[in-house]
Protein backbone atom coordinates (compact mmCIF):
# COMPACT_ATOMS: atom_id res chain seq x y z
CA UNK A 1 0.00 0.00 0.00
CA UNK A 2 1.31 3.49 -0.69
CA UNK A 3 2.31 5.82 1.96
CA UNK A 4 0.98 8.83 0.31
CA UNK A 5 -1.68 8.73 -2.62
CA UNK A 6 -3.33 12.54 -3.50
CA UNK A 7 -5.62 12.76 -6.81
CA UNK A 8 -6.75 15.92 -8.05
CA UNK A 9 -5.97 17.90 -4.37
CA UNK A 10 -7.52 20.94 -4.38
CA UNK A 11 -7.54 24.14 -1.27
CA UNK A 12 -8.75 27.60 -1.12
CA UNK A 13 -8.61 30.67 0.83
CA UNK A 14 -11.29 32.35 0.03
CA UNK A 15 -11.04 33.14 -4.10
CA UNK A 16 -7.18 32.56 -3.44
CA UNK A 17 -6.50 29.26 -5.15
CA UNK A 18 -3.51 28.27 -2.80
CA UNK A 19 -3.62 24.27 -4.86
CA UNK A 20 -5.01 22.71 -7.51
CA UNK A 21 -4.71 19.21 -9.75
CA UNK A 22 -1.99 17.96 -7.19
CA UNK A 23 -1.71 14.23 -8.12
CA UNK A 24 1.21 11.71 -6.65
CA UNK A 25 1.75 8.28 -5.21
CA UNK A 26 4.71 7.99 -2.87
CA UNK A 27 5.58 4.06 -1.59
CA UNK A 28 6.48 3.64 2.05
CA UNK A 29 9.81 3.95 2.91
CA UNK A 30 10.79 6.64 0.30
CA UNK A 31 11.06 10.61 0.31
CA UNK A 32 9.14 12.91 -1.85
CA UNK A 33 10.95 16.32 -2.17
CA UNK A 34 8.37 19.80 -2.94
CA UNK A 35 10.05 22.58 -4.48
CA UNK A 36 8.59 26.04 -5.16
CA UNK A 37 9.04 29.32 -4.51
CA UNK A 38 7.34 31.32 -1.46
CA UNK A 39 3.70 31.64 -1.53
CA UNK A 40 3.77 28.15 -4.44
CA UNK A 41 1.78 26.37 -1.97
CA UNK A 42 4.72 23.93 -0.16
CA UNK A 43 3.64 24.67 3.41
CA UNK A 44 -0.16 24.26 2.87
CA UNK A 45 0.26 21.21 0.73
CA UNK A 46 2.22 19.84 4.06
CA UNK A 47 -0.47 21.23 6.39
CA UNK A 48 -3.39 18.91 4.18
CA UNK A 49 -1.13 15.68 4.78
CA UNK A 50 -0.52 16.97 8.26
CA UNK A 51 -4.46 16.52 8.68
CA UNK A 52 -4.49 20.42 9.69
CA UNK A 53 -6.54 21.48 6.91
CA UNK A 54 -9.30 19.96 5.14
CA UNK A 55 -9.06 19.11 0.92
CA UNK A 56 -11.54 21.27 -1.03
CA UNK A 57 -11.75 18.88 -3.34
CA UNK A 58 -9.87 15.67 -4.73
CA UNK A 59 -9.24 12.73 -2.79
CA UNK A 60 -5.86 12.51 -0.22
CA UNK A 61 -5.08 9.19 1.53
CA UNK A 62 -2.61 8.93 3.90
CA UNK A 63 -0.72 6.19 5.35
CA UNK A 64 -4.03 4.47 4.10
CA UNK A 65 -6.46 6.85 5.39
CA UNK A 66 -8.63 8.58 3.62
CA UNK A 67 -8.44 12.35 4.88
CA UNK A 68 -10.45 14.53 6.36
CA UNK A 69 -12.94 11.60 7.35
CA UNK A 70 -10.04 9.44 9.13
CA UNK A 71 -7.77 11.98 9.98
CA UNK A 72 -8.36 10.51 14.08
CA UNK A 73 -6.18 7.51 12.51
CA UNK A 74 -3.32 8.95 10.68
CA UNK A 75 -2.50 11.66 13.26
CA UNK A 76 -0.12 9.44 15.85
CA UNK A 77 1.68 8.11 13.07
CA UNK A 78 2.92 11.37 11.97
CA UNK A 79 5.74 13.47 12.81
CA UNK A 80 5.51 17.30 11.78
CA UNK A 81 8.27 19.56 11.91
CA UNK A 82 6.72 23.11 10.56
CA UNK A 83 7.73 26.83 10.68
CA UNK A 84 6.57 26.97 14.08
CA UNK A 85 8.12 24.55 16.62
CA UNK A 86 5.48 23.88 18.56
CA UNK A 87 6.99 24.27 22.08
CA UNK A 88 6.05 26.47 24.94
CA UNK A 89 8.74 28.57 25.38
CA UNK A 90 8.49 29.12 29.09
CA UNK A 91 9.30 25.37 29.30
CA UNK A 92 12.92 24.01 29.01
CA UNK A 93 13.68 21.56 26.58
CA UNK A 94 13.06 18.88 28.70
CA UNK A 95 9.47 19.78 30.00
CA UNK A 96 8.69 20.23 26.25
CA UNK A 97 9.36 16.83 25.36
CA UNK A 98 8.61 15.02 28.73
CA UNK A 99 4.93 16.77 27.67
CA UNK A 100 4.98 15.31 24.24
CA UNK A 101 6.14 11.68 25.92
CA UNK A 102 3.42 11.67 27.78
CA UNK A 103 0.80 12.57 24.86
CA UNK A 104 1.91 9.77 23.01
CA UNK A 105 2.65 7.26 26.22
CA UNK A 106 6.49 7.48 25.19
CA UNK A 107 8.75 6.36 28.12
CA UNK A 108 11.04 9.44 29.46
CA UNK A 109 14.44 7.30 28.60
CA UNK A 110 13.21 8.47 25.04
CA UNK A 111 13.55 12.03 25.55
CA UNK A 112 16.91 11.27 27.65
CA UNK A 113 18.09 9.60 24.40
CA UNK A 114 17.32 12.51 21.97
CA UNK A 115 18.71 15.24 24.31
CA UNK A 116 21.76 13.27 23.99
CA UNK A 117 21.74 12.55 19.98
CA UNK A 118 21.21 16.14 19.80
CA UNK A 119 23.98 17.44 21.82
CA UNK A 120 21.61 19.34 24.38
CA UNK A 121 21.47 17.64 27.91
CA UNK A 122 23.38 20.09 28.96
CA UNK A 123 20.92 22.56 28.05
CA UNK A 124 18.04 20.87 28.61
CA UNK A 125 16.61 22.57 31.22
CA UNK A 126 16.96 26.23 30.17
CA UNK A 127 13.43 27.62 29.49
CA UNK A 128 13.31 27.48 25.64
CA UNK A 129 13.06 31.12 25.61
CA UNK A 130 16.98 31.51 26.18
CA UNK A 131 17.80 29.24 24.02
CA UNK A 132 19.01 30.33 20.37
CA UNK A 133 17.38 29.33 17.15
CA UNK A 134 19.37 26.56 16.39
CA UNK A 135 18.84 24.93 19.46
CA UNK A 136 15.11 25.19 19.60
CA UNK A 137 15.11 23.71 15.90
CA UNK A 138 17.29 20.75 17.62
CA UNK A 139 14.21 21.11 20.16
CA UNK A 140 11.81 20.57 18.00
CA UNK A 141 13.24 17.29 15.42
CA UNK A 142 13.23 15.85 18.65
CA UNK A 143 9.45 16.44 19.23
CA UNK A 144 8.45 15.58 15.58
CA UNK A 145 10.27 12.25 15.83
CA UNK A 146 9.77 11.47 19.43
CA UNK A 147 6.95 8.36 19.19
CA UNK A 148 8.69 7.12 16.55
CA UNK A 149 6.45 8.13 13.31
CA UNK A 150 6.10 6.57 10.47
CA UNK A 151 5.90 9.38 8.21
CA UNK A 152 7.89 12.61 8.49
CA UNK A 153 6.50 15.97 7.10
CA UNK A 154 9.80 18.49 7.39
CA UNK A 155 8.51 22.10 6.18
CA UNK A 156 12.57 23.31 5.75
CA UNK A 157 13.33 21.31 8.08
CA UNK A 158 17.31 22.70 8.39
CA UNK A 159 16.11 25.83 8.86
CA UNK A 160 18.20 27.30 11.50
CA UNK A 161 20.89 24.83 11.73
CA UNK A 162 24.58 25.45 11.01
CA UNK A 163 26.33 22.46 8.93
CA UNK A 164 27.34 20.72 12.58
CA UNK A 165 23.76 20.31 13.59
CA UNK A 166 22.39 19.22 9.97
CA UNK A 167 25.28 16.60 10.76
CA UNK A 168 23.23 15.68 14.47
CA UNK A 169 19.55 15.68 13.08
CA UNK A 170 20.53 13.43 9.95
CA UNK A 171 20.02 9.81 11.94
CA UNK A 172 16.71 11.48 12.95
CA UNK A 173 15.07 13.38 9.84
CA UNK A 174 17.74 12.29 7.22
CA UNK A 175 17.57 9.28 4.95
CA UNK A 176 18.76 7.36 6.97
CA UNK A 177 16.06 7.33 9.38
CA UNK A 178 14.47 5.14 7.13
CA UNK A 179 11.25 6.58 7.44
CA UNK A 180 8.69 7.81 4.88
CA UNK A 181 9.48 11.73 4.31
CA UNK A 182 8.17 14.82 2.42
CA UNK A 183 10.36 17.51 2.65
CA UNK A 184 9.57 21.14 1.75
CA UNK A 185 12.44 23.00 0.19
CA UNK A 186 13.90 25.78 -1.58
CA UNK A 187 17.26 24.37 -2.13
CA UNK A 188 17.13 22.44 -5.41
CA UNK A 189 20.80 21.22 -5.24
CA UNK A 190 20.72 20.10 -1.71
CA UNK A 191 16.82 18.87 -2.17
CA UNK A 192 17.21 16.70 -5.05
CA UNK A 193 19.96 14.84 -3.21
CA UNK A 194 17.04 13.83 -0.87
CA UNK A 195 14.78 13.24 -3.27
CA UNK A 196 12.86 9.94 -4.54
CA UNK A 197 10.23 11.80 -5.94
CA UNK A 198 9.75 15.30 -7.12
CA UNK A 199 6.75 17.87 -6.87
CA UNK A 200 7.48 21.52 -8.34
CA UNK A 201 5.02 23.66 -7.51
CA UNK A 202 3.97 27.51 -8.58
CA UNK A 203 1.26 28.91 -8.27
CA UNK A 204 -0.46 26.17 -6.22
CA UNK A 205 -0.39 24.35 -9.37
CA UNK A 206 2.20 21.54 -9.95
CA UNK A 207 5.36 22.71 -12.02
CA UNK A 208 7.16 19.58 -12.99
Amino acid sequence: MPALEVLGLARHYGEREALSEVSLTLAAGRTLVVFGPNGAGKTTFLRVLATLLRPHAGAVRVLGSNLPDEAWAVRGRLGLLGHEPLLYRELTARENLRFHARLHGVAPARVEELLEILAMSRRGDEPLRTLSRGMVQRVAVARAVLHGPELLLLDEPHSNLDPAAVELVAPLIGRACGRTRVICSHDPSGGLAEADVVLGLRGGRPAL
